[in-house]
């Protein structure tokens, strides 16, 4: 499905539906350019799950944990990563394995460790206020 949204106030209702998309699927990938929206997309599925921890960019970190009522969500910023064993070097798999959420920015750098099955979602600009999100299931 594709969505367009021009304010971080319809961020809420596309995730929302997103959500009830993806069913049982905890597995997101978020695709697009740098400064596209995929940490404030992620605050809003965070909220839709309801988290009450402030959701940031795990830039330089490379992971975040939050809590939500039934378990966790892992959150992974892979940007600044050189090599793909860095991600098993944290435990990447043990958190994808983990039945959790797990919400992958820049799973390019991670490519050889990426699921069969996970929600696809990608992030482009359509003008200078509106980006239009992509969300696929990719099994």
């Amino acid at each position: 499905m594709e969505y367009s949204v021009k304010s971080v106030e319809e961020l809420e209702e596309v995730a929302a539906k997103i959500l009830a998309q993806a069913g049982d699927e905890k597995t997101f990938l978020f695709y697009g350019p740098m400064g596209a929206g995929k940490t404030t997309f992620i605050k809003s599925l965070c909220s839709a799950l309801g988290v009450e921890d402030a959701v940031s960019s795990p830039t330089f970190s490379i992971v975040n944990e939050y809590s939500y009522p039934k378990g966790l969500i892992y959150h992974f910023d892979f940007y600044r990563l050189k090599a793909e064993s860095e991600a098993l070097d944290l435990g990447f798999e043990d958190y994808l394995y983990s039945g959790e959420y797990c919400f992958i920015e820049w799973p390019e750098k991670v490519n050889s460790f990426l699921p069969e099955r996970y929600f696809r979602i990608s992030i482009s600009e359509a003008g200078e206020n509106e980006r239009v999100l992509s969300a696929v299931l990719v099994a």
